[in-house]
């Protein structure tokens, strides 16, 4: 009898031995989320360890690009002017510490932060990288490459997926653009007629008491929210424009007079009100024919998926009026 406690034992050790030798799911997965990574940014190879959960981002667009898959920073360049501007998507939290301008970051405050991250744009942040790198390791993107100003939709799509990668979000990107160009197709075929209707966007402001029109290129973000909808952009360009727009003046609109007009300006500048008396700008047959129609202000035109369904969804709510 003796030998049963004993044989009862010996089971129990070598469960409690399979038990230490083997692995939990969640042991597993702490394990894959530590593993190294190589990210194929702008500036070369980046590596990153796991998946980042504290990132700070210098650049508006690449907010944009974080809050679909789920994801808030802990801190960002110019939050005031993020929440003023770019009125997309889930509000950063208030937790979200603001860490300089865009231009000029606070790598003091950024340093604070302790990232396991920072997340930038070549064109801006560039000459400053070594810094930024010093702290945590450092993505660039560039969203006025060479390479990206042929189709700067699909560069942006290219941006976002990106992004996915970073956090191991790929199947959740993949939904958002699949349900965003879903709306677009959606929203385009609630229009009566897309197939002859012409648009031009532009950003509008007051310079020197002069008005400057930036027209929206066919290579532009905006020009491919428009052929998503099954609208033609009106302004094409030889070579693809770097930033997706020319600077225009009144005059040149003579080009565009059979298009909608759709611009978008801030409140507190009257450039179209002090054109009232302008023949220039009165004599134009979209505005003689009632086709020229406000934006939103607030609205980016240069950021990702959720500007551009917020785009789609005005020019649509106005067009169907």
């Amino acid at each position: 009898m003796k030998k049963v406690p004993c044989l009862m034992f010996l089971l129990l050790v070598v469960f409690m031995a399979g038990c230490s030798n083997g692995e939990s799911s969640e042991e597993v997965t702490s394990k894959e989320t530590a593993e190294s990574r190589t990210i194929e940014a702008s500036t070369g190879e980046v590596e990153i360890t796991g998946v980042p959960e504290k990132v700070v981002v210098l650049e508006w667009s690449y907010i944009e690009h974080m809050l679909p898959l789920g994801i808030q920073p802990v801190g960002v360049a110019d939050k005031e002017g993020y929440d003023k501007w770019v009125n997309v998507g889930e509000p950063l939290a208030d937790k979200v510490e603001d860490v300089g301008t865009r231009s000029e970051p606070n790598f003091e405050a950024i340093s604070r932060l302790d990232p396991d991250l920072i997340i930038g744009a070549e064109y801006r942040h560039e000459s400053f990288a070594d810094k930024l790198n010093e702290i945590a390791p450092t993505v660039m993107f560039a969203p006025y490459s060479e390479e990206g100003a042929s189709d700067q939709y699909a560069h942006m799509k290219d941006e976002f997926n990106l992004m996915a990668e970073i956090f191991k979000k790929e199947e959740k990107a993949e939904q958002v653009i699949s349900d965003m160009e879903m709306e677009m197709a959606e929203l385009g075929e609630s229009i009566d007629n897309t197939e002859e209707i012409q648009a031009v966007v532009t950003q509008a402001f007051t310079s020197q008491n002069t008005p400057i029109l930036r027209l929206f290129t066919d290579n532009s973000v905006v020009a491919g929210v428009l052929d998503q909808m099954g609208i033609e952009n009106a302004v094409s360009t030889e070579k693809p424009e770097i930033y997706g727009f020319v600077s225009s003046d009144v005059e040149s609109l003579q080009n565009y007079q059979d298009a909608h007009f759709f611009y978008l300006v801030q409140e507190d500048d009257p450039i179209f009100e002090n054109l009232a008396d302008n023949p220039a700008w009165t004599n134009l047959n979209f505005v003689e024919e009632g086709r020229t129609y406000k934006l939103p202000g607030d609205m980016g035109t240069f950021a990702g998926p959720l500007s551009a369904e917020r785009l789609a969804n005005e020019i649509a709510a106005i067009l169907n009026e």
